[in-house]
């Protein structure tokens, strides 16, 4: 078992993972989705407010190169400007 979290009690905490397992796949998949987005939105509004200047595309590349890789973001950056 993992350890404890820092902000939460034991108790909280079993509780917390007693209602994930008591929870239908859908509602599972739905967390995970909605846990996935959250933190796509806070890296992508974190790259803006470092380049402020930057349009969406651009943070978006960024975005690509910081969790897929240099060269994914590169292969991307070819692909949108041959569609352009």
């Amino acid at each position: 078992m993992m350890n404890q979290s820092l902000d939460t009690t034991f108790e909280m905490e079993e509780v917390q993972i007693a209602l994930i397992r008591e929870s239908n796949i859908a509602k599972r998949i739905a967390r995970v989705r909605s846990l996935s987005l959250t933190t796509i939105q806070l890296a992508r509004r974190a790259i803006k407010r470092v380049n402020p200047g930057l349009n969406d595309q651009e943070i978006g590349l960024i975005f690509v190169e910081n969790h897929y890789g240099q060269q994914l973001a590169n292969e991307l950056r070819n692909f949108l400007k041959e569609k352009q």
